[in-house]
């Protein structure tokens, strides 16, 4: 079998490896891939965004099943394009991805069947969202409305960071058209969660459990990013809650998509803040999560073809998902000056003492070949990613690993894994 992988990130050489260990698989193609996906696949000079380019490609080369990454394809129409011509491919339609498209149609969708979220007011009008603000006070969340790359979501702690957020947005067009409208809601308090599940539509399967660190800083400073680590499981995702996600969360969301005539096969990563032990729904997106992508499937015991290939083509039913017992951790190398201007180029150094470890997988995401050497293409560069018997010993594993790669500027958090350690540490407490 042949498939092919649209993409360049971490995600994607975590798609790639993972996809790399099934018998089935024969051949794989990623575009444009990087250079960890280059040891592993044939790259293309094909952006992830060339809708008609890679169509020509999966005709040409008879591929039996292409695998959307990022979220910008799909909401293009890449999977309206590929299934008009009757090939193969995972993921949801441009209606089903407008759940991650746009935070109002999102956020509309949630309220018309009953998922819980935060309150919210959406606007087009830069006048109108600023009387709201200082109207309503602080603190607020605000959103951009369209794809942002992670970076369009603004925590004000107080009205003036608020209105600063929205002229960001709105005024200095840093999102340019995503930010036509933007989302203003109520500011939730709790812990936050990732929770993906494979659907086609009927059927639903939870993956594993995760949790992404957003800010660029320890303890959750600074701005947001594409995300700066995760691990996997989420202690704070308990049987009993998971079991509140599915019936609260995903059973309404899949009845809704259906009631919407939306053709969804692909994921949905619902992203999470639990309140009081109950879940609120920050955001849904319409793919794998990236960072949480490489520690999730790190720790899969099933063949990801055959799930990716169900899912695709609609019997998902017929698939049995089993993973490993041991935890993942994954810290992110990120450039200086991430997820602001940064410089490329940098060469990367120590990559090959990590290659024959058995509990350490270095994904790459930001980073291309020259000269023969790895240097440094993007903000975010490596997911150093590790598992263990828990969540404590996988960041040791994954923290030793990081110590051995060295690049000039990188910048990275020292406390991934850190909350659910502490959660581990007072469960076994009170059972003793």
């Amino acid at each position: 079998m042949k498939v092919l992988v649209i993409g360049s990130g971490g995600r994607e050489h975590a798609l790639v490896w993972k996809l790399s260990q099934s018998p089935r698989v024969d051949k794989i193609f990623c575009a444009p891939g990087n250079a960890g996906i280059s040891e592993i696949a044939e790259c293309l000079d094909i952006k992830a965004d060339d809708i008609d380019a890679l169509l020509d490609f999966a005709r040409y080369e008879w591929v039996d099943l292409t695998v959307v990454g990022p979220e910008a394809p799909l909401t293009a129409g890449i999977v309206d394009a590929f299934v008009r011509e009757g090939r193969r491919i995972f993921g949801p339609d441009a209606l089903g991805a407008r759940l991650e498209g746009s935070k109002i149609f999102a956020k509309d969708f949630m309220r018309k069947y009953g998922i819980p979220t935060a309150e919210y007011r959406a606007f087009s009008s830069y006048m109108h969202a600023e009387e709201y603000v200082r109207l309503k006070g602080a603190p607020l969340v605000v959103k951009a409305d369209g794809l942002a790359a992670g970076k369009g979501v603004f925590v004000a702690e107080t009205v003036d960071e608020a209105i600063s957020a929205l002229r960001r947005i709105m005024k200095d067009r840093v999102f340019g058209d995503a930010g036509n409208k933007v989302v203003v809601e109520q500011c939730l308090k709790g812990e936050e969660a990732s929770f993906m599940i494979l659907t086609d539509g009927k059927t639903v399967v939870p993956l594993a459990t995760s949790q992404d660190h957003k800010a660029v800083f320890d303890g959750d400073r600074g701005p947001n990013t594409g995300g700066m680590g995760a691990y996997s499981p989420a202690p704070v995702i308990t049987e009993a809650l998971e079991s509140d996600i599915m019936q609260r969360v995903i059973k309404p969301l899949i009845k809704g998509l259906s009631k919407e005539r939306i053709n969804f096969r692909g994921v949905v990563y619902a992203g999470l803040m639990i309140c009081d032990g109950r879940p609120y729904v920050l955001e849904f997106n319409c793919r794998f999560g990236d960072p949480e992508a490489q520690p999730v499937l790190m720790r899969l015991d099933s063949d990801l073809f055959d799930m990716l290939k169900a899912t695709a083509e609609g019997r998902l039913r017929d698939v049995r998902v089993s993973w490993k017992n041991d935890a993942s951790v994954c810290v992110v190398l990120a450039s200086e000056g991430y997820p602001g201007p940064y410089e490329k180029g940098k060469v990367i150094r120590g990559l090959d003492a990590l290659k024959d470890s058995k509990d350490v997988v270095v994904f790459h995401a930001g980073t291309s070949l020259n000269n023969g050497g790895i240097v440094t293409s993007g903000g975010r560069v490596l997911g150093v990613t590790a598992s263990g018997r828990d969540i404590a010993s996988a960041k040791d594993n994954a923290y030793r690993a990081v110590e051995k790669i060295h690049f000039d500027g990188m910048q990275y958090r020292k406390d991934i894994g850190d909350k659910a350690v502490r959660r581990q540490q007072a469960v076994t407490l009170e059972r003793t």
